[in-house]
């Protein structure tokens, strides 16, 4: 039985990371100009959008000890006069102001009491999103080093993981002392780990830890849960964990961000690959590839995973994030790619709401994983040329998608036999592996 929730909406996104690498923070806001444009605004409600996730940033609102909310004063009375409904964003890949981070006692905290001053000031919105992709944050903050505090290591990861995910909880609490109807949109990327037979075992436990944040805030790590065991002994205390036990803060909404690079391969055929792209754990060395570059059988696809996110949480789920870097008429394909999945979903039984036209300003410098300032430019639906953002031609398929018609696209490019850079693998997911997706 499909879902019984009405049509499939569309919900729109402004890319808003503000990330910090050593003592400099990366604002995407300020990039794309949107700062300085509430116009911006307008275009986009001329689109048809009636839910947008927005940014009322902590780094950004806070400087120097002080908050200032004179930018999402504007912004949010804006969306309210065109109709527009905001999930509003806290912190979106940060680490917090510099006298915080994710591996402070104090983070939690000082974002809850944050929460509570933005519930206090917007007692009309009803949709929050604390902090937007922890475990994928913590990955990238704790474990790969890219991101402030640079920590390559499970303790770090594990330390930013529970920091941000007692912060949504509390924070949630705050604001629902003041808004008892708001609801908690928690996003996380979502995909799925393949990996030649000998890294099965490493595949698994990634697609085991990839729902680690929605676990922990679900209330779901007890002693028996599979990766109860690696957080201890990653510097976890069982009164830490027992936190989420006692104080439960299930997402009402649970946001997946699928990418076309969402989707691994743990490959160790090192030959195939250039040397700089070798990695590994503690037991042996392997390639970390998209799978839409190696394995035969091509994507498993959001639909797999949406109906595995619906299946473990019995919450509704969004595709929250849907972008690709190509071209115009590519992006379209994509987006009605993610739209039939997400009707597919549904038609398996799947409570599935939306799904998000990601980046509708563009992003930047992604490719480098926002690493140095600004970087290279993605289009949105709306590109900016020369400070001024201009609509595409994504933006009548947007249109219509709105309205709730599935236009004609091209092929898209990850359905082509030349998406292969290299010798394909014939890489079926393990049938514990494809129980726990699907």
């Amino acid at each position: 039985m499909g879902s019984s929730h009405g049509k499939l909406q569309l919900w729109g996104g402004i890319e808003c990371t503000v990330n910090r690498v050593d003592d400099s923070y990366f604002d995407q806001l300020r990039y794309s100009g949107h700062h300085d444009r509430s116009s911006d605004l307008e275009l986009i409600a001329e689109i048809g959008l009636r839910v947008l996730r927005y940014p009322v940033i902590w780094e950004r609102a806070e400087s120097q000890g002080r908050l200032d909310f004179t930018w999402s004063d504007e912004r949010l009375a804006r969306l309210y006069a065109l109709g527009i409904e905001p999930i509003v964003g806290l912190v979106h890949h940060g680490s917090g102001p510099p006298h915080t981070s994710l591996v402070s006692s104090c983070f939690t905290e000082k974002l809850s009491a944050f929460a509570e001053q933005v519930a206090h000031r917007y007692p009309w919105v009803g949709l929050f999103t604390p902090v937007n992709e922890p475990l994928t944050t913590a990955r990238f903050s704790g474990l790969y080093g890219h991101w402030h505090p640079h920590g390559k290591s499970d303790r770090t990861f594990v330390r930013a993981l529970l920091t941000q995910c007692k912060a949504i909880a509390l924070s949630m609490r705050a604001i629902r002392r003041v808004n008892s109807a708001a609801q908690l949109v928690q996003t996380e990327d979502m995909g799925f780990t393949r990996a030649t037979a000998g890294l099965r075992y490493q595949a698994d436990f990634e697609n085991e830890r990839r729902w680690l944040s929605l676990d922990l805030l679900a209330g779901k790590v007890s002693r028996s849960h599979p990766l109860y065991r690696y957080l201890l002994c990653a510097g976890a205390t069982e009164r830490e964990l027992g936190f989420f036990l006692e104080h439960p803060c299930p997402p009402d909404i649970i946001g997946i961000n699928y990418y076309v690079t969402s989707e691994r391969f743990l490959d160790t055929r090192l030959h195939l690959y250039p040397p700089g792209s070798v990695g590994g754990n503690h037991r042996e060395r392997y390639v970390d590839v998209e799978a839409v570059r190696v394995c035969a059988e091509g994507l498993l696809g959001p639909a797999a995973i949406l109906k595995a996110a619906h299946g473990r949480y019995r919450r509704p789920v969004v595709i929250s994030e849907a972008h690709m870097a190509c071209s115009v008429a590519q992006q379209a394909s994509w987006l009605s790619y993610v739209w039939s999945e997400a009707l597919e979903a549904r038609r398996r039984g799947a409570d599935v709401r939306a799904v998000t036209a990601w980046a509708l300003l563009g992003a930047y410098g992604w490719d480098r994983l926002v690493t140095e300032a600004c970087g290279q430019y993605e289009p949105g639906a709306l590109s900016i040329v020369n400070g001024v953002p201009e609509r595409t031609l994504l933006v009548p398929f947007l249109e219509k998608l709105a309205q709730g018609q599935l236009p004609e696209t091209e092929r898209g490019w990850w359905t082509k036999p030349e998406r292969l850079a290299y010798e394909p693998h014939d890489a079926p997911a393990s049938g514990a592996a494809i129980a726990a997706a699907c």
